[in-house]
C-alpha cells in the first residue's frame, strides 16, 4: 500500500513540475527594423517541432551575448534561420515576412 501511494504521488509530482517547466530560454525578441520584430519562440522549436538544443546552438547561434547580427539576405543564403528555412525544412524565409516579422 505504501509503495502504491509513493509512485501516485511521484507520478503526481513529475506531472505537476513538468507543466510549469520552461523550455530553453523561453522567447526572445529580436529587433528587426523597418520589417518590425521578430518574437522567436524556443517552444515552437523545441516543443513543437523537436529540436534538441544542439541542433541550433553551438553551430547556429552561441547565446544572446556572442550571437553575431544576421541579415536577411544572410538567411536567403542558407544562414542562420535560413540554414532550416529554406522552403523544404521548414517555411522559407523568402516572401514570408509577416511568419516572422511583427510591427
Amino acid at each position: 500500500m505504501r509503495r502504491t501511494a509513493a509512485v501516485v504521488v511521484g507520478l503526481i509530482f513529475i506531472t505537476f513540475v513538468s507543466a510549469f517547466a520552461v523550455v530553453g530560454g523561453g522567447d526572445l525578441t529580436i529587433k528587426g527594423g523597418k520589417a518590425g520584430n521578430v518574437v522567436f519562440s524556443h517552444d515552437a522549436h523545441v516543443s513543437k517541432v523537436g529540436l534538441n538544443c544542439k541542433d541550433c546552438h553551438s553551430k547556429l547561434y552561441l547565446d544572446t551575448k556572442r550571437h553575431k547580427k544576421v541579415t536577411m539576405k544572410q538567411m536567403q543564403q542558407g544562414k542562420s534561420c535560413g540554414s532550416c528555412h529554406n522552403g523544404k525544412e521548414a517555411f522559407s524565409v523568402k516572401g514570408q515576412c509577416s511568419k516572422c516579422h511583427r510591427k
